[in-house]
């Protein structure tokens, strides 16, 4: 009666929540305090597949979810992106008979990397994907290696572990075991021999500490890496990006399977093969995921198209606090041949807490704007002035600088008569205070 009860009100305030547009999480917290190991109760699907990372959760849940769902297989996701303990627990009981039969083929969650610990005390996924470790939220998640030890918590005996070979500290997470899947891309025609980035986290070694070199860099730190002294090195993958032309937007899986990118960028294909790879665990064949995938368009509102005035656009979403991710959007920007400009909008760092620490602004490679692709820049929101000061660093001319402190004067100024498209960068906390003001397409 107890299951019972719990799922009964856990399901009641779901509905009510979905009725006023909230509610992810509170009924999987009330449901915690009425039985606190509730989800240990509860009978699962064969298949409990689980994600995580510092970038690039939401988005590769919900491509796992529409190639399996294309697929007709029957998958419980948290969409909402709601994906701590609390969150997890509503979409556990929400998807439940009232008797605690999980009614799908696969679960599928989402799990913030340092609260997957708590989840997982009570639910063994049976693959779990880990996709990147970054410098994400200094205040709230401190160094990459602090959540690396926060995460490693959460792996249990029997997983089999669906790691980023070419990050190296994710890559750790396989050292000694045997039930482990690699992913990672061969040496791109986009790579640098060289590290481009303001900050070097693949310096040293995450096992012994002593130097590493690089054969090849395709992002930041993420490549193809070896460490000097102890031999630590990338490994063989199962699952790989053989091709990628950025420009034509197409890239190529396991030599043989093209898709047609909606969003040209090196961060989306890893998202892509993320997915691709437990598609291919699951027992989908490569040409229907590849078909699935082809010119897929992310439903999560982390990329948006737009009009403004006469101007089209678009709005990459980039998590404040997250140099990677930024850099990520700056490049998409940056490529872009016909020529744009760049809204950047800081204004509220954080939603869940009040932090005024903008130092991660410096970590960001904004020099990448200092071309000739990019015809202006303009700068908005409260933290304006700080970004400014990090643009006077840059070697852009000040010329193609405009600076607004608030953002319906930096959407006017924006909509005028120019042809150029605009590309707006900026995180889920603001992205509302722009779309207040475009015409979504």
């Amino acid at each position: 009666m107890k299951v019972f009860f719990t799922i009964l009100i856990c399901r009641l305030l779901r509905f009510v929540g979905k009725l006023i547009g909230k509610g992810s999480s509170f009924p999987g917290q009330v449901a915690l305090k009425l039985c606190p190991d509730i989800l240990s109760r509860v009978q699962l699907p064969a298949y409990i597949i689980a994600v995580t990372g510092s970038n690039g959760k939401t988005s590769t849940v919900e491509m796992i979810a529409h190639i399996l769902q294309k697929n007709g297989k029957r998958v419980a996701w948290n969409r909402e992106g709601s994906n701590q303990i609390e969150g997890v627990t509503t979409l556990v009981l929400g998807s439940s008979t009232l008797g605690g039969k999980v009614k799908c083929d696969i679960l599928l969650i989402e799990s913030d990397e340092r609260f997957a610990r708590y989840t997982f005390r009570y639910i063994k996924p049976t693959h779990y994907v880990i996709t990147n470790l970054y410098r994400d939220q200094l205040t709230r998640n401190g160094h990459p290696e602090w959540v690396y030890d926060a995460l490693a918590d959460s792996i249990c005996d029997g997983t089999q572990l669906i790691l980023n070979a070419d990050d190296p500290l994710v890559s750790c997470f396989g050292q000694g075991r045997e039930d482990v899947i690699w992913f990672g891309a061969d040496k791109l025609s986009s790579d640098t021999d060289t590290l481009q980035s303001a900050y070097n986290d693949g310096a040293y070694c995450p096992v012994c500490k002593k130097p590493m070199t690089y054969s090849t860099y395709h992002y930041n730190h993420i490549g193809h890496y070896q460490c000097t002294s102890c031999g630590y090195r990338r490994q063989d993958t199962a699952y790989t990006i053989t091709a990628v032309d950025l420009d034509r937007g197409e890239m190529e899986i396991d030599g043989k399977y093209r898709i047609s990118l909606a969003l040209k960028s090196l961060y989306n294909i890893y998202n892509i093969l993320a997915a691709y790879t437990v598609a291919r665990i699951v027992g989908i064949d490569g040409a229907e995921i590849a078909a699935d995938m082809s010119d897929y368009v992310l439903k999560n509102g982390r990329v948006i198209t737009f009009t403004l005035g006469n101007r089209h656009g678009t709005l990459l979403t980039s998590k404040h606090e997250n140099s990677v991710s930024y850099d990520q959007s700056l490049r998409v920007a940056s490529a872009f041949k016909e020529g744009c400009d760049v809204l950047i909008i800081v204004d509220a760092i954080s939603r869940k807490y009040f932090t005024g620490d903008v130092s991660w602004l410096w970590d960001i490679d904004f020099e990448m704007l200092n071309c000739d692709n990019v015809h202006q820049i303009v700068l908005a929101g409260t933290y304006v002035n700080d970004l400014a000061l990090r643009f006077e660093y840059t070697g852009i001319p000040a010329e193609k600088i405009r600076c607004f402190a608030d953002i319906n004067e930096a959407a006017d100024y924006l909509g005028n008569d120019r042809t150029e498209y605009i590309y707006a960068i900026t995180c889920f906390s603001d992205k509302g205070k722009l779309l207040a003001r475009v015409k979504e397409d």
